[in-house]
């Protein structure tokens, strides 16, 4: 099921594309707060736009292999979708940005939320939230940028009332 959620921060779409975790409304909300507030962080237009999607541990195995020679299953893949030469896409005379997708596979979440403690609606939110940074240029290769990554991502989801702090982490 598609569903698009036009905010005051962004445009969020959320699609579930998988069948073995039941998503609450409620995380669904959250994922799009979660992005709202992102977009508010970093200064985003409010035409700007990322897509969602959920998906078990199968599909983003397979996502993993094509994409990234990886073989086996991951938490999260971000595509970005800005890196080519697409003309943008004009809704109501307005541009829109279409940042890219995030995919997560909601079994992984399930089981790294129990493994941590704090839950599906922490850890799935920080996953997606994790992926948009991916997204914006955020890397967590080096050291350095590994901490301004996590530093941002523990802002967004203070605001969130969902850090680390809060779980005991």
């Amino acid at each position: 099921m598609l569903k698009r959620k036009e905010g005051t921060a962004m445009i969020v779409t959320l699609e579930n594309n998988q069948e073995k975790v039941s998503i609450p409304e409620a995380l669904e909300a959250d994922l799009t707060k979660a992005m709202n507030v992102v977009a508010e962080l970093e200064a985003l237009s409010p035409q700007t736009e990322v897509d969602i999607t959920l998906v078990d541990d199968a599909a983003i195995h397979e996502l993993n292999r094509t994409y990234r020679g990886i073989d086996r299953p991951t938490d999260v893949l971000s595509f970005a979708l800005d890196e080519g030469e697409e003309e943008p896409e004009v809704d109501d005379d307005e541009i829109e940005h279409l940042l890219g997708d995030v995919i997560i596979s909601a079994p992984t979440a399930v089981r790294q939320g129990e493994e941590y403690g704090h839950g599906l609606e922490r850890e799935m939110t920080y996953l997606a939230v994790h992926g948009m940074l991916h997204l914006l240029g955020y890397d967590h290769m080096e050291e350095k940028d590994k901490l301004i990554m996590r530093k941002r991502e523990e802002e967004v989801l203070r605001r969130l009332d969902l850090a680390e702090e809060n779980f005991g982490g």
